[in-house]
């Protein structure tokens, strides 16, 4: 005869199942460190009929989601590290991406490198047009999912005016000599 309590190990395995199910169709939603911990610990209970007791399994709930949390955080196994989340707005300035509709003081789209979940945002020229395929860095955020940019090649800061200012003195000392 079947114990009560080989019936909550059944319990388990069937809830656990269909929460890791669940993380299937909604992935992100962290269904699955509950439904590994509720899944491997009526298994145990199953292949061991003396772990059915109600104590030993919320122990063995606790440690098994103690370790699926410890997997899913630390070791990735999702993958990208991040790379699928969204941005807040300031943790976009110096990004670089490229044109993807030409860019102008009142229109334009970009695709940010590594910007966020959507990486397309609609984007404004500080000056003039900028043409598609152009590499640019974001310059002010703004706030919303629109960015102003500038190309690349347009972009000083100054440690690259030093630099040229340095240029044009060797060279206009290479010209007196």
């Amino acid at each position: 005869m079947a114990s009560p309590f080989d019936s909550l190990a059944l319990l388990l395995v069937i809830a656990g199942a269909g929460l890791a199910f669940a993380e299937a169709l909604i992935p992100g939603a962290h269904f699955i460190v509950v439904g590994i911990a509720l899944l491997l610990a009526g298994l145990l209970a199953l292949l061991f009929p003396p772990l059915a007791q109600p104590f030993v399994l919320s122990f063995l709930v606790l440690a098994f989601g103690a370790l699926a949390f410890y997997g899913y955080r630390n070791l990735d196994l999702y993958g990208g590290k991040g790379s699928g989340r969204t941005k807040d707005s300031d943790s976009l300035k110096g990004t670089t991406g490229h044109v993807t509709e030409r860019v102008t003081r009142s229109g334009g789209q970009v695709k940010l490198e590594s910007g966020g979940f959507n990486p397309y945002f609609a984007a404004r020229s500080m000056d003039g047009e900028i043409p598609e395929g152009t590499e640019v860095m974001v310059i002010d955020p703004g706030g919303g999912n629109v960015v102003k940019v500038e190309p690349i090649d347009f972009i000083e800061d100054a440690i690259d005016r030093e630099l040229a200012r340095e240029r044009a003195g060797k060279e206009k000392e290479t010209e007196e000599l």
